[in-house]
């Protein structure tokens, strides 16, 4: 019987293949549709605090995020003190404790997170439609009146320790290390890692201290978005919020970039691979670069089809992963490339890294390939405002770089007018490789000659750093 029904097994595996012939082919590829953002209600609360919400989807959620412009940008060269407070807002607020705080959070339906980056913290909460006006009262305590419990300082801090000494036993973090330091200097983007004995340093004190300077309703936007009752919300962020001090204002920080050329090495005796950076000054967000830089990046690097990709990692098999960005900061654009490769083929890879770029500048594009790369990048709104946290997070991103909703609504079809000239344009203005800045980690015995070796690189003052 077993035999009888293995054989079975085996004919429909054999006929399965045959049945794909009868599939008809697939339908080709419609137009792709602007993006349309949702109808939206903001207000600004007395005190400068704005509140936006967004009636979204039909799952009985609601996700309120509260952004507030407190960051790396305003910890005055003291990295992570902004991440440490942003882990304490969370360790006891209002008259709640931690462990409150969670038990409040998961009988909504959620859980809370705290999110710090360079230029903001994000206190992010979804729940169950019905608890929507409770869970804004949360996040109301949460950034109002945290109590920073010494009990749980120590924890906070340790895992913070425990974080910088894993990061920077890894090349990926070091070379973000070195290259945000040549690039930007003590500006805060460089900034990214304090060092060890800094960060054993920082007191509660000095979280307290970064909480009461840089918390505050001038400097915060409430998003809501889901399914909620609009007149229940408002009213509840009208009692959780109109008593927040005003605060600061939002700190404007531009950076000085220091344009290459520079190369920064860092040795790893003994690594198998070498981790490669480069950057270069990029077109500003909103500006008429702006897109040409975005499908250019995304046809070079930036892509898994991207050239370079399909040259370094899928022909020759130098890397598993390369990729880039264009990097917008306010007031600011930065192109990286990134890319882990074989300390055999350090040489190599720069090699062919350099020959696609020269190759784009040179030579523009097929209209079918740039139809390609302009409808991936296109896609960005899209996809992220398929979520009601991924519309909140566009919101966020954009406005944090001064830009208005009317940029989200034209981003598709700015990303579909790129012409093919444009992305050579672009790759010209942007990627002069002799003014690159490049950091390579890796094993320097092995990898300095490959770099020597290239035409590129032939008369570059090499600076060997070592970094803690």
């Amino acid at each position: 019987m077993i035999r009888h029904m293995i054989a079975g097994l085996a004919c429909l595996s054999l006929a399965a293949p045959a049945l794909a012939d009868d599939y008809p082919p697939a339908p080709p590829m419609g137009s792709l549709k602007p993006f349309t953002l949702p109808a939206t209600e903001t207000f600004t609360l007395p005190n400068g605090m704005k509140v936006t919400l967004i009636p979204f989807g039909s799952v009985p959620q609601a996700t309120i995020s509260l952004n507030v412009f407190a960051g790396r940008l305003d910890a005055a060269g003291r990295p992570w003190l902004a991440e440490l407070t942003g882990d304490m807002l969370k360790e006891g607020a209002g008259a709640r404790t931690s462990a409150q705080i969670a038990d409040a959070a998961a009988a909504m339906g959620g859980n809370v997170s705290v999110g710090t980056g360079t230029i903001n913290t994000a206190l992010n909460l979804t729940v169950l439609s019905e608890h929507a006006s409770d869970a804004v009262a949360l996040l109301a305590d949460l950034a109002r009146g945290p109590t920073f419990p010494a009990s749980e300082f120590g924890r906070a801090k340790d895992n913070r320790v425990r974080s910088l000494s894993l990061a920077l036993s890894q090349a990926q973090p070091v070379a973000d290390l070195a290259l945000g330091h040549a690039y930007y200097g003590d500006h805060p983007y460089g900034a990214t890692y304090p060092k060890a004995d800094q960060l054993g340093g920082y007191t509660l004190a000095d979280v307290r201290a970064f909480h009461a300077a840089n918390f505050g309703a001038q400097r915060a936007h409430l998003y809501i978005a889901g399914r909620f009752d609009a007149a229940a919300v408002r009213a509840a962020v009208t009692r959780a919020f109109s008593g927040w001090a005003k605060g600061p204002a939002r700190l404007s920080l531009p950076p000085t970039p220091k344009p290459g050329p520079q190369f920064i090495l860092v040795d790893r005796p003994g690594a198998p691979q070498s981790t490669i950076r480069l950057a270069f000054p990029g077109a500003a967000i909103g500006s008429t670069g702006d897109f040409p830089l975005r499908v250019m990046d995304t046809l070079l690097s930036g892509s898994f089809n991207s050239r370079i990709t399909r040259n370094i990692r899928e022909n020759k098999g130098f890397t598993y992963s390369p990729g880039s960005q264009a990097a917008f900061h306010p007031g600011e654009t930065v192109w990286q490339f990134y890319a882990d490769v074989t300390s055999a083929s350090t040489g190599a890879s720069l090699h062919e890294i350099f020959s696609e770029i020269r190759t784009l500048q040179a030579t523009p594009p097929s209209v079918e390939e740039t139809a390609g790369m302009a409808t991936y990048r296109a896609t960005d709104p899209i996809f992220n405002g398929s979520t009601a946290g991924g519309l909140i997070g566009t919101l966020a991103q954009y406005e944090a770089l001064n830009q208005p909703p009317s940029y989200i609504a034209n981003y598709v079809p700015k990303a579909l007018a790129v012409t093919p000239e444009q992305i050579s344009a672009a790759a010209r203005a942007t990627l002069p490789l002799e003014r690159m800045t490049l950091v390579v980690v890796g094993d320097l015995k092995t990898v300095l000659p490959q770099l020597k070796a290239q035409p590129e690189l032939a008369s570059a003052n090499f600076v060997t750093v070592t970094l803690p």
